[in-house]
């Protein structure tokens, strides 16, 4: 027999909502799990808690027992911007003309307390500015995962770096109980950092300071206390006030190209690469530490020389791209506070300047 028009139709219409509904099953993203606290590993972990660090434990038991494990934090842990990305593409994610204008928008709102942080700590108010903008487009996007569902989600179900989210996780739990915050609804990124400047729960504890003089550490809403954080976790990584962060640079004819960096260290001078045919300007001394940096640009092969400020901003996040987008953008941050906030539209005709 064969099909009516009409029945054509409607088989292909049956087809195309099977394949939708087999499309969006597959697409859709893998439920979280409730952590089985029955695990030997976690039990050990929620002995620690009550045994070293005296917390009670019906309240652990209550936490661990809303915790979620998350397969959309484990796929986002594989596939961070700074490893699948080249230096150009990564560049062009934060060097945009919304991130520098909401930046230029961010500095002159909070300028006046940016310039006391720098004075105090010799880091250059810009630089906070980009931090905050490459980190959470100045506190618009601080993340939406649960701290403690991203830290144990790590902690127990990725093992490469087990080790390191499990004292993160610890560290959560103290800073929660220190900063009297209710660690069931802190949100942040899929690797447990915190607030606009995205300070893991260590480097909360270790570096955040009271900026407000009002007593408490928050890093959630008080940009006094956010951005004099910033500035002294870069004061306490060996910022050096006035001396530059990166410069770019070139090669000698002859001289041999490098791949980049295997490791994020100062294992050179600038006396060394200028031996070595690197060819940059500074005023820093032949002595003074530096590293040099291959990156992959849009027509080739970019070269940077970076400098101890340069590392200190890889304390941040161990990226030599991160780095330097936190440079350009702060460039652009600073060069945009210095154009007059009125537009040429507002001078009236045959004014001076035109």
């Amino acid at each position: 027999m064969t099909p009516t028009p009409f029945g054509r139709r409607r088989a292909a219409a049956n087809i195309a909502a099977l394949i939708a509904v087999l499309t969006a099953t597959l697409l859709a993203p893998a439920p979280a799990r409730s952590l089985d606290t029955g695990r030997p590993d976690v039990q050990a972990f929620i002995s620690e808690l009550v045994q070293k660090d005296g917390f009670q434990q019906p309240y652990v038991t209550t936490v661990f027992g809303g915790i979620e494990s998350k397969q959309s934090i484990l796929d986002a842990m594989s596939r961070p911007a700074e490893k699948v990305k080249p230096w150009f593409e990564y560049r062009d994610i934060f060097i945009t003309p919304s991130r520098i204008s909401a930046g230029v928008d961010f500095f002159r709102e909070h300028e006046a307390r940016l310039r006391q942080i720098s004075a105090s700590t010799g880091v250059p108010a810009e630089i906070i500015a980009a931090i905050l903008g490459v980190e959470t487009l100045y506190g618009t996007r601080t993340g939406s995962f649960r701290a403690v569902d991203a830290l144990a989600t790590l902690a127990f179900d990725y093992p490469p770096r087990s080790a390191f989210f499990r004292s993160e996780l610890r560290q959560l739990f103290l800073l929660a109980r220190e900063e009297q915050l209710d660690i069931g609804t802190l949100t942040g990124s899929y690797a447990g950092a915190l607030g606009p400047p995205q300070f893991i729960p260590s480097s909360y504890r270790n570096f955040a300071v009271d900026g407000s003089g009002d007593g408490r550490r928050d890093l959630l809403q008080n940009w006094d206390d956010i951005m004099a954080s910033i500035a002294n976790y870069f004061v306490k990584h060996n910022w050096q006030p006035g001396q530059p962060i990166a410069t770019r640079a070139e090669f000698a004819r002859d001289a041999p190209r490098p791949t980049g960096p295997t490791e994020l260290v100062l294992k050179d001078t600038v006396g060394s690469l200028t031996r070595q045919g690197v060819q940059f300007t500074t005023d820093l001394p032949a002595t003074a530490p530096a590293i040099l940096v291959t990156l992959k640009g849009e027509d080739g092969d970019e070269y940077w020389v970076g400098f101890q400020n340069y590392y200190a901003i890889t304390r941040y996040n161990r990226s030599t791209m991160y780095a330097l987008a936190v440079l350009q953008l702060s460039e652009a941050i600073a060069a945009g506070t210095r154009t007059p906030v009125a537009d040429a539209e507002a001078r009236p005709e045959g004014a001076a300047g035109e």
